[in-house]
């Protein structure tokens, strides 16, 4: 039974090493035909070191990046071959493939990088931390409330751009020690004046209703999953009226676990199909896809899990549920945002229709929820997170060029003062 073992693990590890030498030469190749990236012309580097598995982290700041670097040129340093393949084919920001420390370096040693942004924790993130000289700054991939928000891992980076007055409280309630008025900028969530992908059907008179479910959580404290519990009910009520419509997007891992929770999963997007079958003018939509963004910008209200989506949806500034876990062993932090919401338990989803009319009419909820957008994301006005962002990098640009004068400044003192050696008397 061992060696069957080791013979799979080793065939598995052979696998992946020819996929990716593979996935090397092609994005060596996509990067030849392009030609070479223009020197000394880069002043903001994005770094990233992980594959496609969590491009997720990238995707949101594409058009943000690209509004950026309409005023300082962005470049993607990509450590990994898939991941770098996929920013080739998804995105129109320039891409530096650097899998090697050497290359690292070469990279760097033609470009004029002065601030570097980080939207992940990976552990390869400390191989681009030794070059200073430069500002490294956390910009992360998302907003919420979870333990990875308040990582110490903060302290390793110069500045982080943070959502808003939230985020300021979590850091200084977990962290030692860490100055956050002075490592902290504020940039709400630029990806919200940016939400991507087209409307699949032509607005009308229905009620919009987004479901957007997580998986079924690999552990009791993180069953979150609502698909099973509340899923099946509140759509079905939804489909009844003929007034809304459903768009329906699942976590891609949903069933991974508990084979009955995709099987619940399935039977959702049968009831969709069916649905529009019956009635073409319906529309309701089972979202699959990549983009996110047109989905929060659509929906009247939203119902989601606790999921980075809370937090997502929240910066639209639009009515949301949150679903109960049913299970008692979910951990649920109730020092934020949670602490306050519209929650929809199992035994409301099959009121759904009342659910969502009475949080789309009640003066009190939309005041409520007013606050914490603001609590959380500042000033969501269109446009406004977008400037709080370019103001956040023209800031660090101010700084850094402080920074180096001082340093030019010390050095010529240094070399104007420094006394000749003398000799010696006899």
């Amino acid at each position: 039974m061992s060696i069957v073992s080791d013979a799979r693990k080793a065939y598995r590890l052979l696998t992946r090493a020819v996929a990716t030498r593979s996935s090397v030469q092609r994005v060596r190749r996509e990067l030849s035909a392009r030609g070479p990236l223009p020197e000394k012309r880069f002043q903001v580097a994005v770094y990233f070191a992980d594959g496609d598995v969590n491009m997720y982290q990238m995707r949101q700041w594409y058009k943000p990046l690209s509004e950026l670097a309409k005023t300082w040129p962005v470049v993607v340093l990509a450590r990994n071959a898939r991941g770098a393949a996929a920013l080739l084919t998804e995105s129109d920001l320039p891409v530096a493939f650097v899998p090697t420390v050497a290359d690292l370096e070469a990279a760097i040693a033609r470009q004029d990088i002065r601030v570097v942004l980080y939207v992940n924790q990976n552990t390869r993130n400390f191989q681009m931390f030794r070059y200073g000289k430069r500002w490294h700054v956390f910009i992360n991939h998302g907003e919420s409330d979870k333990m990875y928000m308040t990582t110490n891992q903060y302290k390793a980076y110069d500045y982080a751009f943070i959502a808003g007055q939230a985020a300021r409280e979590r850091l200084t309630r977990v962290l030692w020690d860490y100055d956050v008025d002075a490592r902290t900028l504020e940039i709400g969530r630029p990806q919200a004046d940016h939400y991507s992908g087209a409307l699949p059907y032509t607005p009308d008179d229905r009620t919009v209703v987004l479901y957007a479910p997580t998986w079924e959580g690999d552990r009791p404290s993180a069953h979150y999953g609502s698909i099973r519990t509340h899923g099946e009910a509140l759509v079905e009520a939804l489909l009844r009226t003929g007034r809304h419509r459903v768009i329906y997007r699942p976590h891609p891992r949903s069933g991974v676990v508990d084979p009955e929770y995709g099987a619940a999963s399935a039977r959702i997007v049968a009831a969709l199909k069916a649905a529009n079958a019956s009635d073409p003018g319906a529309h309701h939509v089972f979202d699959d896809g990549p983009e996110l963004g047109w989905q929060l910008a659509a929906a009247d209200v939203a119902v989601v899990d606790i999921s980075a989506m809370v937090y997502d949806r929240l910066a639209a500034g639009k009515a949301l549920f949150v679903t109960r876990p049913v299970d008692e062993r979910a951990s649920v932090d109730t020092s934020g945002y949670l602490s306050d919401c519209e929650w929809l338990t199992a035994e409301r989803a099959p009121e759904m229709v009342e659910e969502v009319e009475r949080v789309l009419h009640d003066p009190t909820a939309t005041a409520r929820l007013s606050l914490w957008v603001k609590h959380y994301f500042g000033d969501t006005a269109p446009g406004a997170p977008t400037a709080k962002f370019h103001d956040a990098i023209a800031t660090l640009m101010e700084r850094w060029d402080e920074w180096n004068q001082w340093e030019l400044e010390r050095r010529d003192e240094t070399e104007e003062h420094d006394p000749e050696e003398l000799e010696e008397d006899d």
